[in-house]
């Protein structure tokens, strides 16, 4: 999928949601539990619930590999039923030397046909480079994480700049805003306008609005790009376990729902 493709999405739908397809089989509505076929049926009501009102789902790989050869084989058929024109995520957060990144690349771009793939930086180029050359895709990297360990590593000095800004300034020489995007946390929105400086033309995966205490209005003051708003906005928890009844597509619609509308156009404090 293109960038501008994502782009015209975000001007169709009047949003940038990425539905965080974390299926927890723990957390599944009672008449789902006991059985790994259920994660799938969920999926699926929720993706027949959500698609005409979303730009992208994630699929956080580690909630299908838990579950052993059935987790990955409803992985496979959670991807095959999002509907086409739909950008996918594989959040795998992959990163090796460059041979084994190849691998990688082979298996979420050619089996399984991901649109793109989070990846960790922090063995460098040559642990990157490879997910670069597959045509049409996008890797994700890791820049400023939503967690509170964030701080341990990402936002540490390394001289007058933190260690996620030379992230940005770095690896953004390895490909282009066609074929990089960055994982920014929502609880980190103060930073975008940095961010914005250094890549300001790349997609942004906002992870943290919602459960995580992240706020969609200052995301889109302070990340968005003018003309193609630059950011996909994930939510997860609040859209998958909106209600733990029957009714569970019907709540995450509503939820979804929320992200729609007018303050995609406001006024935004970033300036090109």
């Amino acid at each position: 999928m293109k960038y501008q493709e994502i782009a015209s999405e975000i001007t169709k739908k009047k949003t940038t949601l990425c539905v965080g397809l974390d299926t927890d089989v723990l957390k599944l509505p009672l008449h789902l539990q006991g059985r790994p076929e259920g994660v799938l049926e969920f999926n699926k009501k929720i993706i027949d619930a959500t698609h005409d009102i979303c730009v992208a789902y994630k699929i956080n790989t580690a909630f299908y590999e838990c579950l052993g050869a059935k987790g990955w084989e409803i992985m496979e058929e959670t991807l095959a039923y999002i509907p086409s024109g739909i950008f996918t995520i594989a959040d795998a957060k992959r990163g090796d030397i460059g041979n084994t990144s190849t691998m990688y690349a082979r298996a979420f771009f050619d089996q399984l046909n991901f649109d793109a793939i989070t990846v960790s930086p922090y063995m460098g180029s040559d642990s990157i480079k490879p997910f670069l050359e597959f045509k049409n895709k996008f890797t994700i990297v890791l820049a400023l994480t939503s967690n509170a360990g964030s701080a341990d590593f990402e936002q540490q000095k390394i001289g007058a700049s933190d260690l996620y800004e030379l992230v940005l300034n770095t690896s953004k020489t390895w490909g282009t805003h066609e074929n990089m995007m960055y994982v920014v946390g929502a609880t980190k929105a103060e930073a975008l306008l940095k961010i914005r400086e250094i890549v300001p033309k790349h997609f942004l995966l906002i992870p943290g609005v919602g459960a995580q205490g992240g706020s969609l209005d200052d995301v889109l003051k302070f990340g968005s790009v003018p003309d193609v708003t630059g950011l996909l906005v994930n939510s997860s928890r609040q859209i998958l376990y909106a209600s733990s009844g029957e009714d569970f597509a019907v709540q995450a619609r509503l939820e979804a729902s929320k992200f729609i509308g007018s303050n995609l156009t406001q006024k935004t404090n970033y300036t090109s």
